[in-house]
């Protein structure tokens, strides 16, 4: 007889959780009809970090990418207009990435769209649970056993 494997279950509940959430949030996103893609959501939203353009190097250093995968996505999003390269006035070989007024206004629709998505992940939740719900995944991103610190 095989002992029950919680932890197996736990993370079997994890990978569902994860995949319902990218799927409700890809469906949030393409009712909003933005023409962009979940990964072009992400550069947009990290570009949006930065107090001024980041070159393509940083942006692939914080999204954790190659550079070749920055340059596909700063392609695509230039093309529709919602970033564009602009030259580093201190080096004018550098090329830094800035955002349009498009892609903030692109940005407003993907924050309303993660806020939509959100309230129709956690609708089930009361307030109560919600909170705790909040306090286990700190604990989770921060990876700081409950109690220490």
């Amino acid at each position: 007889m095989t002992t029950p494997d919680p932890d197996g279950l736990l993370a079997e509940q994890l990978l569902r959780f994860t995949r319902r959430v990218h799927r409700i949030q890809k469906r949030h996103l393409l009712q909003r009809d933005l023409g962009v893609t979940p990964a072009q959501s992400r550069l947009l939203r990290t570009l949006a970090q930065y107090g001024a353009p980041p070159r393509m190097a940083d942006l692939a250093q914080r999204l954790e990418v190659v550079p070749r995968a920055v340059t596909t996505l700063v392609d695509g999003l230039e093309a529709n207009g919602k970033v564009r390269r602009v030259p580093d006035p201190a080096n004018r070989r550098v090329i830094r990435i800035e955002l349009t007024e498009e892609g903030r206004a692109a940005l407003r629709e993907l924050r309303a769209a993660r806020r939509s998505a959100a309230e129709e992940i956690l609708a089930p939740l009361s307030p109560e649970q919600r909170d705790v719900l909040g306090g286990l995944l700190d604990t989770l991103i921060d990876g700081t056993p409950a109690g220490t610190c």
